[in-house]
């Protein structure tokens, strides 16, 4: 048995997963904040909101975050979370992340002209915030969650991620347009309980997705007929322009499996 299958059969069958759901969409406005989830209150996948949508001392217990790509609504609050959690800590908050990733934040964002280095500060020895390379398909243990990270197919380096635990698993879809090997290993996955996938425009806009790497519910369709199993399917990163032609030409599709998902709210599987 693999040193992380170990660590996995030292948890109950009976832990539940925790997510909760801090922004659902894929863009911002009063109604809608961009993506960020907290898995069992401690690790967050990706930042998109994470300072705006939780109070200080909840922000002080996440201990690290995932982040699946370096576009500005699944980073945008990575360097205000840092500010805010800076000091709560003897040790630095685990950033995990592919190279391409790390490289635009550490490039863009915490550049010491956007914002201070945390990487580096207060000390390069002693830093606010610390990277650990994703490699694909390399299975990773952070607190007590197995992650896999799947490449996707967007504009950028992307990873989804198989999330598992000792009672199941679920897949992030993170932003991608159509793609094989995630559905491949949905196809694979024991106790797989969820498939969190993106739809981010409307189907007028098929060219501007298409090009952009995302998906409308058109391409939604095409993409489930690569599932081979019941499982539900939970639809995130809407663009808030098209949630709500989104939500009428999904309703229209009659998927009885698909829902979409709602921000605020905690899921558990």
């Amino acid at each position: 048995m693999s040193q992380v299958n170990s660590y996995l059969s030292l948890f109950s069958d009976n832990a539940v997963m925790k997510i909760e759901v801090l922004g659902a969409f894929g863009g911002q406005s009063v109604d809608c904040r961009m993506t960020c989830l907290l898995l069992d209150d401690r690790l967050a996948l990706d930042a998109g909101c994470l300072a705006q949508s939780l109070p200080v001392e909840r922000q002080r217990e996440v201990r690290s975050i995932l982040l699946t790509h370096s576009h500005i609504d699944h980073v945008h609050s990575l360097p205000l979370f840092i500010d805010n959690v800076h000091g709560a800590h003897g040790d630095p908050v685990e950033v995990h992340a592919s190279a391409a990733t790390e490289h635009v934040v550490r490039r863009h964002l915490l550049n010491n002209e956007l914002w201070p280095d945390f990487a580096r500060l207060p000390h390069h020895l002693h830093p606010t915030v610390r990277f650990h390379e994703l490699r694909e398909e390399v299975p990773t243990v952070i607190h007590d969650l197995r992650v896999t990270p799947i490449r996707v197919d967007h504009v950028v380096p992307t990873f989804g991620f198989l999330i598992e635990d000792s009672s199941g698993a679920v897949l992030w879809s993170s932003d991608t347009g159509a793609t094989v090997r995630f559905w491949e290993i949905a196809n694979q996955t024991p106790k797989l309980k969820a498939i969190f996938l993106e739809t981010s425009f409307d189907v007028a806009k098929q060219k501007l997705a298409d090009i952009s790497g995302h998906l409308t519910p058109r391409t939604l369709v095409s993409e489930l007929k690569k599932l081979k199993r019941e499982v539900p399917v939970i639809l995130h990163h809407l663009k808030p322009p098209c949630v709500e032609e989104i939500r009428r030409e999904v309703r229209e599709l009659y998927l009885p499996r698909v829902t979409l998902l709602e921000q605020d709210r905690i899921y558990e599987f």
